[in-house]
């Protein structure tokens, strides 16, 4: 495909910068090859034995204070809580009694910068409909926006494409469904057509660690910007150790002799291995670290860059209407760049740094006293490595009216729990501890001790 496809012609008639054209272009390009974004497992092979948070020194007060001063902290807040019902960003949801994963987030920051006198500026990357909520959220926090710097910018957008024809669908009911986002890939897009690059580097800041708005173990700890500084190394991926729960989950593989990470849409129809966790031992948090001055670098020789492999993701233009005209939307993940960028590597961390709220489920375990959150922000695990299982009816509990109705009393104590399994239309009525491995058959309203 050429630069003169429709849909280049489309993005650069919505005002997209030079950057994002040529991104979406490498885009289009991928999408020429019949086998676009597919990784087969034959190709690759296991990672050897990574470096380990736990065995990275603690830097002193000092040493703290100086690599965090040029770090800045940046959350993936594009999203939405549709699958939950919500119709704004998953990241004002309340985890703790009236603390959202914001407010959390702006806690820790606030008492990072307290405590080392670093400067540490926040960005979340915001989606327009993000944006105004997000920001708003964030005012309530004295102080978070004394940084000399905005406190997000824009993801960017293309043109969602025909599935038949690869053409830029039109969509008159609703011209706003005919565009999509990138991928959380275009952050190093989106940083340098924003300006926010610059602005970043021009402040002294040399350093991004990004992570998804939702993760609720995802600090920037020191131990880690001090090692990426001393090695000088220009892209890293926070991995942890594969579990069951990880199958869905992009692992990490070598090819060629580099990193490589494969997401589940990367597979190859009839491809058996992706689930083969005796082969793939590390899977990806979405936490990842990077130079700015090397992507920089990157860009000024290619404003596509970093080069990404593409992901092929098929849904149809009105996702409430699955009679709707099935289009393609060409996305890439940031952390495939581990594969792209000279000198990238990959950090085994523990599954504490790993705890995304994607689904009631999840939610559950957040607002549970599996989790304290304590007055500088950081959210503390009272479990290992695993918290229990929890899995919930989806069809009485899977959206967050029907969830919150059944808990009118708050979050059963899971802490000495090993499952919890609710089948049905169950109320937990008053205080409940669970104990154990436990299930529950509705109809029924329980409270008290189940074990």
């Amino acid at each position: 495909m050429t630069s003169d496809h429709p849909a280049v012609e489309k993005l650069e008639k919505a005002g997209a910068h030079p950057m994002e054209v040529a991104a979406f272009r490498r885009r289009l390009a991928q999408l020429s090859d019949p086998d676009a974004g597919k990784v087969p497992g034959d190709e690759l092979s296991p990672v050897a034995p990574l470096p380990r948070l736990v065995d990275l020194p603690e830097p002193d007060a000092e040493a703290t204070r100086a690599v965090l001063d040029r770090l800045a902290v940046v959350k993936l807040n594009g999203g939405l809580g549709t699958s939950m019902g919500l119709d704004g960003p998953k990241s004002t949801l309340e985890i703790k009694p009236g603390q959202s994963f914001l407010d959390v987030i702006a806690r820790q920051t606030l008492a990072l910068r307290a405590s080392t006198g670093a400067r540490l500026p926040l960005l979340l990357m915001d989606s327009p409909t993000t944006r105004p909520p997000s920001l708003e959220r964030l005012a309530a926090h004295e102080g978070l926006a004394d940084q000399g710097l905005p406190l997000d910018f824009l993801q960017g957008i293309e043109p969602k494409l025909d599935a038949g024809s690869w053409e830029p669908v039109e969509w008159p009911d609703n011209p706003e469904l005919e565009w999509c986002p990138p991928g959380h890939g275009d952050i190093y897009t989106a940083l340098a057509a924003s300006g926010i690059a610059a602005a970043l580097l021009e402040a002294g800041v040399r350093w991004c660690f990004v992570s998804n708005a939702d993760n609720l173990g995802a600090r920037p700890d020191p131990r880690i910007a001090a090692w990426l500084a001393e090695q000088e190394i220009p892209f890293l991926l926070e991995v942890v150790r594969g579990t069951e729960s990880d199958r869905k989950g992009g692992h990490l593989a070598m090819r060629d002799g580099k990193l490589v990470l494969r997401e589940s849409a990367q597979v190859p129809d009839g491809d058996p291995s992706f689930g083969d966790l005796t082969r793939w031992h590390y899977f990806n948090t979405n936490n990842i670290w990077f130079d700015l001055q090397a992507i920089t670098a990157l860009q000024e020789a290619d404003p596509a860059a970093p080069e990404l492999p593409l992901i092929v993701n098929r849904k149809t233009v009105d996702p409430t209407d699955k009679g709707s005209t099935t289009v393609v939307q060409l996305e890439t993940a940031m952390g495939a760049a581990v594969s792209s960028i000279d000198g990238a590597g990959a950090l085994e961390v523990p599954r504490t740094r790993f705890a995304p709220v994607k689904t009631t489920d999840d939610l559950l375990v957040a607002r549970s006293d599996l989790w304290e959150l304590r007055e500088d922000g950081s959210m503390v695990p009272h479990f290992d490595e695993q918290p229990p299982v929890v899995s919930l009816d989806k069809a009485h509990f899977g959206m967050l009216r029907d969830f919150e109705a059944r808990f009118p009393a708050g979050a059963p104590s899971l802490i000495d729990a090993e499952r919890l399994e609710v089948r049905g239309d169950v109320t937990f009525t008053g205080p409940t501890t669970v104990r154990g491995s436990v299930v529950v058959e509705g109809p029924a309203e329980v409270s008290g001790t189940l074990e």
